[in-house]
């Protein structure tokens, strides 16, 4: 590569690097400034970030609705890995052309939107609400349970169990080992980057989630940070410093879980095997 087209490649790099950084240090710096100037769109840091915060906690019940989003996001991510990673390794180490029958099926529900899903759901867990309470409307139950099985994550585990050595699945069945204790034993610790990556899209999908909680969770105390944000930036006069300290510290969670597993999430959608 020519010196010139090296600068020009670096220069487009550092580019698109400010373009996808600035918001979050936009946000970071205006989390430290007074409201209006925020709004003056001041990108100097200030020295507000104490008194946002102390607003925050008179404001809001801000621990309680991180609290319920860990809840909601870890039982997802829990529940979603144990699914989807046992379809996906169903549909491929036992395959059949009925299995890829509704393997397809399952694609195709992909192309469907939620917001089609939505009323259906609701019906649905109103009706659970009768004869089962601890798993309807306004629980964190049934905020959890439709974001358990996902097409995606039953498409992504079959497609890296593609490149899983077949041969130790036959070496543990020979040793004695029930289909279970194959799955438990072996499967899943050589096929633990796949499991990091997969945790980290669920975990950031499902704390970042709206729509479906705006609809099922109804009373403040049962409120996730995303609720809780949304709330404040709809009163009548919002004060955007401390609307941009919730965002930061509701940002936290995801990005650390994310620079923690980012190795093992490269080469979890590679598609290595360990």
């Amino acid at each position: 590569m020519s010196k010139f087209k090296r600068v020009i490649s670096y220069g487009v790099l550092i580019i698109a690097t400010i373009i996808s950084v600035f918001p979050f240090l936009w946000m970071i710096v205006s989390a430290t400034n007074k409201s209006v100037d925020v709004t003056k769109g001041r990108l100097l840091p200030g020295s507000n970030l104490i008194e946002n915060f102390q607003n925050l906690l008179e404001t809001v019940n801000l621990v309680p609705a991180l609290v319920n989003s860990a809840k909601v996001s870890i039982s997802t991510t829990i529940l979603a890995l144990l699914i989807g990673s046992l379809a996906g390794y169903g549909f491929e180490i036992h395959r059949s052309k009925a299995k890829d029958i509704v393997f397809n099926i399952l694609l195709l529900s992909m192309m469907i939107p939620f917001a089609a899903l939505m009323v259906p759901l609701f019906r649905m867990f109103g009706s659970i609400s009768q004869n089962a309470p601890f798993m309807g409307i306004d629980t964190l139950t049934a905020a959890v349970l439709p974001s358990i099985t996902t097409a995606f994550l039953i498409f992504f585990f079959r497609q890296n169990t593609k490149m899983f050595p077949k041969d130790i699945l036959e070496a543990g069945r020979i040793d004695g080992l029930s289909e279970l204790g194959v799955f438990f034993k072996i499967y899943v610790p050589t096929m633990k980057t796949t499991y990091a990556a997969a945790a980290i899209i669920t975990f950031m999908a499902s704390w970042n989630n709206y729509l479906w909680p705006l609809v099922v969770l109804q009373s403040p105390e049962n409120q996730t940070i995303p609720l809780l944000i949304s709330n404040l930036g709809s009163s009548y006069s919002p004060d955007y410093g401390m609307i941009m300290t919730a965002i930061v510290i509701a940002t936290l969670p995801a990005a650390l879980i994310f620079f923690l597993m980012q190795k093992h999430f490269v080469a979890g959608m590679m598609g290595s095997v360990k």
